[in-house]
């Protein structure tokens, strides 16, 4: 008994070790670029269960799983001959980024409808997707719309793009226009003109700054001159200034030193005379001679002064003169200054005007040639545009007529030939049929018309009730005289009477050159029975 338990812990041991290791398989890790889909029976009642990132069980018989990859997936689009706003057939070659989303809503799109699809696969759903939505946003731009504005075509696109592939279960993540280009060269032409406007606006920036730079250099020059007068007729003044202080300063120290001599002098000869006139007091002459030398050295010493006097005022009156003639030489020389000056000015002010008249005059024939080019190129490219875009119409048109004619040609022709052949079919089978029909009759002629005639029975009795079916007759009322004699009364003979009317089967079949056989029935009069009377 022992060993029985001991046998059946290790059985029940073994079986959940058994169990537990399976239940440990049907538990799935996501990788991060993968998407986990589990489907089958899910909760929710959603048709599959997606997982990015982590785990879930996958529960065995009623669950099933699968990965799908969140690689993107680069596609090239050569799209060629898409009609823009202007009816101008355009090539926009460009390479499309997408990838399955992780969005919950998106990617329960991308589980019901990529599941078991490789790349390849996807990568033209995608592409049908991405050709549609493109073509139907460049028929609602113009071309100067998509060449200028690239920023609002590409939000276009992003736009009407990720809508559609969201409905699959793929999201844009990157969109990269190589070129737009057309056959019939308008974008070039746009270039072309952008261009040359922009080369013309140089031109007369340049020209601009070139006017400026010389009417810079020519106000500096001007200014420079004038400052140099300016500080030249400055020195002048100073230096003429510097030398009349000087020369009025000598002569002042002159007159000083003079004066100071002679009076010097006058008390030299006085100091002496007082010495004689001591030295000789009781004496007359000597008395006189110095009365006489006082007198005298008193008459030389106002002459000294006056002659002091004298040449002090002739010293002053030259360097007065001098002062004067050295302002007077100054302000000659300033107004010379200023006439040269003013000359040099109105030569700058005569060339600055001149060099503008000439600026001015280059600048307008520029603009002017650069008008008459602009316009002459204007027209010949809109005259060359729209006659390419006639021929372009013309040539579609053409085509499109010798397409229609084609296909309704081809039309007939297949009608035609699908009928003929079904008649020809149709009628060799009934052949194959009847000879069928009188190979089994033994060769019996009768036998077999008297067969197809008994498959047409219905259809005659279907016509037959039809001609009294369609008649309207909401009520019959029959007034019964008795006249109708023995056993008989007018509503049996009414009744007899519209039997009668009624074709019969074997005159409808003589008419039609058939003699029906006679187990048919042939038509007999028969008594009607008598209606009852109550």
């Amino acid at each position: 008994m022992l060993d029985f338990i001991l046998n059946s812990v290790g059985v029940t041991g073994i079986v959940l070790t058994l169990l537990g290791g399976f239940l440990l398989t049907r538990y799935k890790r996501c990788p991060s670029n993968q998407i986990l889909v589990i489907y089958g029976k899910v909760s929710g009642g959603k048709s599959a269960k997606c997982v990015h990132g982590g785990g879930s069980f996958v529960l065995p018989i009623i669950q099933d799983w699968q990965f799908l990859s969140l690689n993107p997936l680069p596609i090239d689009i050569d799209l060629r001959g898409a009609l823009s706003k202007q009816n101008i057939r355009i090539n926009t070659p460009s390479t499309f980024t997408v990838a399955i989303s992780t969005r919950e809503d998106i990617m329960l799109n991308a589980a019901e409808r990529l599941l078991s699809l490789d790349e390849e696969q996807i990568k033209i759903q995608a592409l049908d997707i991405i050709l549609g939505q493109l073509r139907l946003v460049i028929a609602t731009l113009t071309i100067e719309e998509i060449n200028q504005d690239r920023e609002q075509f590409l939000q276009l696109i992003h736009k009407h793009v990720t809508v559609e592939l969201n409905k699959v279960g793929l999201e844009l993540i990157n969109v990269n226009i190589k070129d737009i280009t057309d056959e019939s060269g308008y974008i070039e032409a746009i270039g072309k003109k952008a261009a040359s406007e922009a080369i013309n606006k140089a031109k007369v920036e340049v020209a601009q700054q070139d006017r400026n730079g010389e009417i810079g250099q020519v106000k500096a020059e001007r200014e420079r001159e004038v400052q140099v007068a300016l500080e030249r007729a400055q020195k002048v003044e100073g230096m003429q200034d510097a030398e009349s202080k000087k020369r009025i300063a000598l002569a002042d120290l002159e007159l000083k030193a003079s004066v100071g001599e002679s009076e010097a002098a006058s008390k030299r000869r006085i100091s002496l005379a007082d010495l004689d006139s001591k030295a000789i007091v009781g004496e007359s002459r000597a008395e006189r001679e110095k009365q006489v030398l006082i007198a005298m050295e008193l008459a030389k010493s106002d002459e000294g002064k006056k002659d002091a006097e004298s040449k002090k005022r002739i010293t002053i009156a030259n360097l007065e003169a001098l002062a004067i003639e050295g302002e007077n030489l100054s302000k000659a020389k300033v107004v010379e200054a200023n006439t040269v000056l003013s000359e040099k000015n109105a030569e700058a002010l005569r060339r600055s005007e001149v060099a503008n008249a000439v600026a001015n005059t280059q600048i307008l024939e520029a603009q002017k040639v650069s008008e008459l080019a602009k316009l002459e190129k204007d027209q010949i490219v809109r005259m060359e545009i729209d006659k390419r875009k006639k021929i372009i119409e013309a040539e579609a048109e053409a085509e499109q007529t010798r397409t229609e004619a084609k296909g309704e040609a081809d039309a007939i022709l297949l009608k035609y030939q699908a009928e003929s052949e079904g008649l020809q079919k149709l009628l060799s089978a009934k052949a194959q049929g009847y000879k069928n029909l009188i190979d089994a009759c033994g060769g019996d002629q009768n036998s077999v018309a008297t067969l197809l005639l008994i498959e047409k029975m219905e259809s005659i009795i279907a016509k037959q009730t039809e001609a009294i079916s369609n008649l309207k007759i909401d009520k019959i009322t029959v007034w019964d005289s008795g006249s109708g004699g023995a056993n008989q009364n007018a509503t049996a003979n009414f009744m007899r009477g519209m039997m009668g009317s009624l074709p019969p089967i074997h005159e409808l079949a003589k008419q039609a050159g058939i003699e029906l056989p006679s187990f048919l029935g042939n038509m007999t009069e028969k008594h009607i029975p008598e209606a009852k009377t109550e």
